[in-house]
């Protein structure tokens, strides 16, 4: 009885091995779960950067080529005429909109107004968003944010600086999977309203 009971058992040995392999197999396994956790991370955080970058290409380029002038720029923002919506042949604070970029240039947002006010802007008195200079016609100013991280954001104008530019380009760098990786969006403006300005760089209306 005593042999057959020492036979049935486990040593100390057998068990010590037992736990080494069992060990080793829980950390290959913790170890692809965690491996298999990064990559879906990795991979949902570059999926939602270029659906953000795709959704930004879309927006922009069909708001510049709607477009009839590009009203102001900066190295931080642009104005553009989106259309004379209630053919004043003149420009009215709801036929704006601002593609913006920040003071650190780090992200991209589409700033458009309501109208309190139907009077006629002219395109010297547009400006930063910052100087508030649009409260004379809009009590209510809305944003919607495009990319809300990005980097090195600029802005580029052919032929000319506004509003002789017919072509724009923006260009910005996205961090994907710690890899930067560079984007650009081009547009022109298909309905220029060149034939609207005067020598001067102003709309030919009652407003200038």
């Amino acid at each position: 009885m005593k042999n057959t009971r020492h036979n049935n058992g486990f040593t100390l040995i057998e068990l010590l091995v037992a736990l080494i392999v069992t060990s080793i197999v829980t950390t290959a396994v913790a170890t692809l779960a965690y491996a298999m956790n990064a990559a879906n991370r990795a991979t949902d955080d570059t999926s939602r950067k270029q659906a953000q970058v795709r959704f930004a290409t879309l927006r922009i380029s069909d708001l510049i080529r709607n477009s009839r002038l590009v009203c102001y720029a900066s190295a931080d923002e642009m104005a553009v005429w989106t259309g004379d919506a209630n053919a004043d042949g003149t420009v009215n604070i709801d036929e704006l909109a601002y593609v913006e970029a920040g003071p650190a240039h780090n992200r991209l947002r589409l700033y458009t107004f309501a109208p309190t006010s139907s009077a006629a802007i002219s395109l010297g008195s547009i400006g930063a968003l910052a100087t508030n200079w649009w409260s004379a016609y809009s009590s209510q100013m809305s944003y919607a944010s495009l990319i809300p991280t990005c980097s090195n954001v600029q802005f580029g104008f052919v032929p000319g600086l506004p509003p002789q530019s017919r072509f724009v380009t923006i260009s910005f760098d996205v961090v994907e999977n710690d890899s930067t990786c560079h984007y650009q969006i081009n547009a022109t403006l298909r309905g220029w309203a060149g034939n609207l300005l005067d020598a001067s760089g102003n709309i030919v209306s009652d407003d200038d």
